[in-house]
């Protein structure tokens, strides 16, 4: 459940705010928090100083703190002189991202600029940010800090430094196209036009926004402009392993969004599978097991791996078709009959093509491969005929507040 707050701290219907403001500002700056009370009157009182002089704004707090952040936002903004709201989420959905996409749908503004809470990203650049796009014609502009004029100098410790570079070149890689013009794919600093935004398309996990932003929905025309990342005002980064291993998710979610990049994902994790699989044959044969029913107990220790990592990096959007239990069998009888296909399909092509063994096994290794795919995807994580869709809708509205 998210609830929502205006400057005057009163709980509101979403409609009726809008009716209250019946000509939105130039701009939304759209902030996510998550615990940052120590930085919120420096940042409300930067947007005061640097903003309304050249640009009508409005300020929404999208907020996940189990602090008393949304508290502190409240008896700020009472010095505001622009629209402050904040929209409190009891289950942080999506992460830092989930939080911007909220905002987002929240915005009464032809532009939305997105920038952090702890006072890294600059307000006196929004200005700058909404005339540029409006110069340039662009539907995204992004503040860049490894263009000409930019800097990272606020990048604490040459740790984070060599994993924002290293990220910056990872995501550049796999989305040459997606990314070309965009310096500083990493960034959380930009503005977008709201019109260039849709909404449903984006399945936000962490904190990258941008980098989803670009890949799913990207504008056509894109520009940058330089800035240098502020030292944190006060509190700590949230940055953390658990945050880097949900980019990596992240990345591997957009990489697999066609059908062909799916199915080499899938045949890799498959591949990868090898590996439980022949340490549970060891194991099973080190303790006196018969090789034959070894190689099937050891064969579901590949299945339970395989299904772990396509459950996390390859269907994670997905799992809502059905109930955890459903896709586990589907998935082990699909993996099981593999082998109880592989061998008939072997013998066809020895005795009826006159294959040799080993192309004819190799063959069938691709076929059943080929066919695990597809039957993987149709049959436990596409949506069922005619109910599927209603039932993906009914489940998600009970886990997203």
């Amino acid at each position: 459940m998210t609830h929502e707050y205006t400057a005057r701290g009163e709980l509101n219907d979403p409609a009726v705010r809008g009716a209250e403001i019946a000509e939105p500002g130039a701009v939304t700056i759209v902030v996510p928090t998550y615990n940052e009370s120590a930085n919120i009157r420096q940042l409300l009182h930067q947007i005061t100083e640097s903003v309304p002089s050249r640009l009508p704004c409005e300020v929404v707090f999208v907020d996940d703190s189990t602090d008393d952040t949304p508290e502190v936002i409240h008896e700020a903004a009472k010095d505001c002189p622009f629209p402050v709201t904040v929209l409190h989420r009891e289950e942080p959905v999506g992460g830092l991202g989930g939080a911007v996409v909220e905002g987002m749908k929240a915005a009464g503004s032809d532009w939305i600029v997105v920038m952090d809470g702890d006072c890294q990203h600059p307000p006196s650049l929004v200005p700058e940010l909404v005339a540029t796009g409006e110069r340039a014609n662009a539907g995204l502009v992004v503040a860049s800090r490894y263009i000409k004029g930019g800097s990272r100098a606020g990048l604490a410790g040459s740790y984070r430094v060599a994993v924002s570079r290293g990220a910056t070149w990872l995501t550049k890689s796999l989305f040459p196209r997606k990314l070309r013009g965009i310096s500083d794919p990493m960034s959380g600093f930009f503005a977008i036009r709201r019109a260039d935004i849709t909404a449903e398309t984006l399945k936000p996990l962490g904190y990258k926004i941008l980098l989803e932003l670009a890949v799913r929905s990207r504008p056509r025309q894109v520009t940058e402009v330089p800035f240098v990342f502020q030292d944190r005002f006060a509190g700590e980064s949230k940055s953390s392993a658990q945050e880097g291993f949900r980019f990596l998710r992240h990345l591997v979610g957009l990489r697999t969004a066609s059908p062909i990049a799916r199915m080499v994902a899938f045949g890799l994790i498959g591949a990868s599978g090898f590996l439980p699989n022949l340490v549970g044959l060891w194991a099973l044969m080190a303790v006196g097991m018969h090789y034959v029913p070894a190689e099937i107990l050891a064969n579901q220790f590949g299945v339970a791996w395989n299904f772990v990592l396509i459950e996390h990096l390859l269907f994670r959007d997905r799992r809502a078709h059905r109930r955890w239990w459903d896709r586990v069998g589907r998935v082990a009888l699909l993996a099981n009959a593999d082998l109880v296909l592989r061998i008939p399909l072997i013998a066809l092509f020895v005795n009826r093509f006159g294959m040799g063994a080993v192309s004819a096994t190799a063959l069938a290794l691709v076929t059943t491969f080929v066919l695990r795919f597809v039957g993987t995807e149709a049959l436990v994580y596409l949506p069922r005929r005619g109910r599927g869709r209603s039932t993906a809708a009914r489940r998600a509205s009970e886990e997203t507040p």
